[in-house]
């Protein structure tokens, strides 16, 4: 069994293959606690580890030092406003324009495989491949359902986490801040690595000592970006590739993102990962939800390789759904540097010709090929062939470069439009931009 729950203990343990991960229900309240991430274990009564039973205690015990308590426990998923000055992953704001949530324990649930995510990419799995969680929480003040899904991969030694958040009370809320991970650690004798650069040159390893204070890695570009990675790694500083404890963490989303570490007053830290909050807001009607994206945990003990391959094995086998998963990619010629803009199709004929005598299996055929697409600075969103360069058509073409033997391939660019196209001036209001504002453009 991948999850169990003990019920007298107020326990739930996540075994992969080789790591545990455990939270508890505590208090009469129902506070969720992090106890436990790390190697494999058997043992489940580790809820010492929580430090309930040192002063100041649990609010239902020692309510006078309600925020004291807040402040320093390893809470499951954080939330602002009540009390945890630490980096929170949930800020609400209701319609008398207050900010605090407060949840609670209600339910839970355990069942074989895995439910997709709405609208969201996300891993899948079998009911023989995965084990999933459901943490059903409640704020009763806002009537606000949160539920904290966990899934266990014991085959590729991965957990997965995301959150969905619902209105089930009266009015609109906003949501400002969603993230998809809370997980403290014990102790602050860590290092962090994560991934950075530029165009052309993306993810340079970074890899510095965590102290007090917070380190974040983000992107706020409306996209994960190639300056910075939506990852980070929590690891030992004794830990190189092949030894040593390491924590990684990947958030399975492409758009804005933020991945913290905070060494806190205790000396302790705080890791959180989702949707950056800067520029979010999400206005959550009664009855609405909202799904925050998934992240995907590996634990290793034998260094950042293990980390690495458990990454790799999982993404293969539980995240890519396309039937090249296993094909050995063809050989391949592009025409960019070859031609540029200026071609027929004359120049790719010959271009195959001499590429299929070498027992190259592709022709890619680049940029220029639409519109009036002559140089960088028009024609994107005109996706119709320029016959004046391909004569006769694309299919004409496509057939003549597969009797030398030769798959076909074509560039295109559907994220991008240029304001000197077709597209956009039939549609500007399909280009995001503000009115009166000189719109951002980039390459």
């Amino acid at each position: 069994m991948g999850i169990e729950y003990y019920p007298k203990e107020r326990v739930f343990k996540l075994d992969s293959r080789n790591s545990t991960y455990m939270i508890g229900v505590l208090d009469k309240e129902g506070f969720l606690g992090h106890i436990y991430y790390g190697k494999r274990i058997d043992d489940y009564e580790l809820s010492y580890l929580l430090r309930t039973e040192d002063y100041p205690y649990l609010p239902s015990i020692n309510q006078r030092e309600r925020v004291s308590i807040l402040d320093r426990l390893p809470i499951e998923y954080s939330t602002q406003g009540i009390g945890d000055y630490r980096e929170s992953c949930l800020n609400i704001q209701s319609e008398d324009g207050t900010s605090a949530c407060e949840l609670f324990y209600l339910e839970h649930n355990i069942y074989p495989g895995k439910k997709p995510i709405s609208g969201l990419p996300s891993s899948f799995g079998s009911e023989e491949d995965c084990m999933s969680l459901e943490l059903i929480c409640m704020d009763p003040v806002l009537s606000i359902e949160v539920i904290l899904h966990y899934t266990v991969y014991e085959d590729t030694d991965v957990i997965t986490r995301s959150v969905v958040i619902r209105n089930v009370g009266k009015g609109t809320k906003y949501l400002d801040k969603v993230l998809s991970i809370c997980c403290d650690f014990e102790g602050m004798d860590y290092d962090v690595i994560t991934l950075h650069g530029s165009w052309g040159r993306e993810r340079h390893i970074q890899r510095r000592k965590i102290g007090y204070g917070k380190y974040s890695s983000s992107s706020i570009r409306g996209e994960s970006s190639h300056q910075d990675h939506p990852f980070m790694a929590v690891l030992s500083h004794e830990a190189n590739e092949d030894y040593g404890e390491v924590f990684g963490f990947n958030l399975i989303y492409s758009g804005n993102f933020i991945a913290e570490v905070e060494g806190t007053q205790f000396g302790n830290v705080r890791f959180t990962m989702g949707i950056n909050p800067e520029n979010f807001r999400w206005k959550l009607a009664e009855g609405e939800c909202f799904t925050a994206p998934e992240v995907v945990m590996v634990y290793s003990d034998k260094g950042v390789s293990k980390m690495t391959h458990n990454f790799h094995d999982f993404y293969r086998k539980h995240l890519i759904r396309s039937k090249y998963l296993n094909r050995k990619r063809p050989i391949l010629i592009n025409n960019w540097e070859a031609t540029y803009f200026d071609f027929n199709t004359d120049k790719l004929l010959a271009i195959a010709r001499e590429a299929s005598k070498l027992g190259i299996e592709m022709l890619v055929m680049d940029d220029g090929w639409f519109g009036n697409r002559n140089d960088d600075n028009c024609s994107l969103g005109d996706w119709f062939v320029n016959e004046d360069k391909i004569q006769g058509g694309l299919g004409k073409l496509v057939e003549k470069i597969n009797e030398l033997g030769m798959e076909f391939g074509i560039w295109f660019e559907p994220e991008m439009i240029s304001p000197d196209s077709e597209l956009y001036r039939e549609h500007p209001d399909w280009a995001i931009q503000i009115q009166g504002r000189t719109p951002a453009l980039s390459r």
